[in-house]
């Protein structure tokens, strides 16, 4: 949760097209609600692709370790 916080919460507007191409069923206004905000990222991957709930976010913490590398 730290990577999310520090790099990605408090630069949304530049990981907004990297997380797109990761996830390309998010829409313009999936991304002005989600605002940074991992939660509400995960929620809309439930809706959209229909995960269970640990599996997004399995699939949240795989793609920080694919951006930024395991820590």
């Amino acid at each position: 949760m730290a990577d999310w916080d520090n790099r990605i919460k408090g630069n949304w507007a530049q990981f907004k097209g990297k997380i797109k191409e990761q996830w390309g069923k998010l829409t313009d206004n999936d991304f002005d609600e989600i605002d940074g905000k991992r939660e509400l990222l995960e929620g809309k991957l439930q809706k959209l692709y229909g995960y269970h709930e640990l599996q997004s976010k399995k699939a949240v913490d795989d793609w920080i370790k694919t951006e930024f590398g395991a820590h």
